[in-house]
């Protein structure tokens, strides 16, 4: 773990040692990281509540399922990235620096950098760019 972070509880981790955190790392209530595998995460980054990032999955088929078969392919999170609240980050994502996943979305493949991806499962709503600068929410400027 980097310095200055801060985790609401409760926080649900299976092992909680493949976990490797940045510096100035925000989390907020729920948060549950099945780290069967490595997730990274980078710095400056913030989790709404009800947040799950898991690494791991299961066979589709039920034969290779019935015996407990499971994978895992490790996480990575970006640096400066803002998760809403429930989003669900599955097995092998990579989201780039500086996007924001808005609430509800299920990430089920890669987010670009400089992004705000939403929706269920994600697309990119649109690119952050010099408009943000300017306006924090919506048509509330910055003052």
């Amino acid at each position: 773990m980097g310095e200055n972070i801060w985790i609401e509880q409760p926080v649900h981790m299976a092992y909680g040692t493949n976990v490797h955190i940045g510096d100035y790392f925000y989390a907020n209530f729920n948060l549950v990281i099945v780290d069967d595998i490595d997730i990274y995460i980078g710095e400056h980054v913030m989790i709404a509540p009800n947040v799950t990032i898991t690494p791991t999955g299961h066979p589709v088929d039920p034969n290779l399922r019935r015996p407990g078969t499971q994978f895992s392919i490790p996480v990575r999170i970006g640096n400066d990235v803002w998760i809403g609240s429930n989003v669900v980050i599955l097995p092998g994502i990579t989201i780039g620096d500086n996007s924001v996943i808005g609430a509800g979305g299920v990430v089920t493949h890669d987010i670009p950098e400089n992004v705000i991806a939403v929706g269920n499962p994600w697309h990119v709503l649109r690119n952050i760019d010099e408009r943000d600068k300017e306006y924090y929410y919506k048509n509330r400027r910055i003052e």
